[in-house]
């Protein structure tokens, strides 16, 4: 017995988009739909870049203005050396370190100076440039404290480091009291930042 003819015809169409549907998703698909999506995909990608890319260009000169006032401040930044190249700011430490000790110790009695180094900076890079001076002085505790604060506390900034203080004597009193009459051996390294834009300096 063979199906009605209304019947049959609905199942033929529905077979025939089946087969168009499997055709398709095998073929047409893969082969254009997806790239074409894909290549849709990149383009809006391409797009927001260049969008991106415009507005930081249209940012340049208030990006540049702002650059241009940074570098004006630490101009003028009494922080950093005045002198114009490493060489330079190593020679003016060296007299900043003779004329500190002639503050406190005017005689040199009491603090003097054993060895002065100029010392290249041999640490891991840094934002400025590091002027470094290695110390050793014969010095009394009072007048190393005096000494080591007018160094810290000053402008242009001065940092120590690698500090090491050895007791010449170690001789107890009478009343169990440390014989501080001898001057300590201290050494340390003084260091300052070049200011921006001065030779060998980032």
């Amino acid at each position: 017995m063979q199906p009605p003819r209304e019947h049959g015809r609905p199942l033929a169409i529905g077979l025939l988009l089946l087969a168009l549907a499997v055709a398709y998703g095998a073929g047409l698909h893969w082969w254009w739909t997806a790239p074409m999506l894909s290549m849709g995909d990149q383009i809006e990608q391409l797009r927001q870049q260049d969008l991106q890319l415009r507005m930081t260009i249209a940012q340049k000169p208030a990006i540049e203005k702002r650059l241009a006032e940074v570098q004006k401040v630490e101009a003028a930044n009494p922080g950093f050396l005045s002198e114009a190249s490493v060489e330079l700011a190593q020679a003016d430490l060296t007299q900043r370190i003779e004329s500190e000790i002639a503050a406190v110790s005017p005689d040199h009695g009491a603090c003097s100076i054993v060895q002065r180094t100029p010392t290249p900076w041999a640490g891991a890079p840094e934002r400025y440039q590091r002027v470094v001076v290695q110390v050793r002085l014969l010095c009394g505790m009072s007048q190393l404290s005096a000494l080591l604060h007018a160094f810290e506390g000053g402008r242009p900034e001065l940092f120590v480091d690698n500090l090491n203080i050895i007791s010449q004597h170690s001789y107890i009193g009478e009343n169990d009291a440390t014989d501080t009459s001898q001057p300590l051996n201290v050494s340390f390294d003084l260091y300052g930042y070049l200011r921006p834009g001065s030779a060998h300096a980032p």
